[in-house]
């Protein structure tokens, strides 16, 4: 087996306080456009949940891929 490459901190703290911040605002902003569709166009609690769950889906998604975009520009391992 390979030896694994030392953790350089300061990238691993730099990508945390991304996936925080980018997590924040790109699921908040899936699950309140869930919300906000429901409400606009009265589909009712059961439907509005639905498009909610399917928004914060995508929105992981899109967090997921965003991550491992920045992980390859600034690598946490040396």
């Amino acid at each position: 087996m390979s030896e694994k490459k030392p953790i350089n901190w300061t990238n691993a703290r730099t990508l945390i306080a991304l996936a925080i911040l980018v997590g924040t605002e790109l699921v908040g902003a899936s699950w309140a456009a869930g919300w906000a569709l429901g409400g606009m166009f009265q589909l009712g609690a059961t439907v509005g949940h639905t498009l909610e769950v399917i928004f914060i889906a995508v929105g992981f998604v899109g967090l997921y891929y965003f991550m491992r975009a920045a992980a390859a520009h600034e690598p946490f391992r040396n």
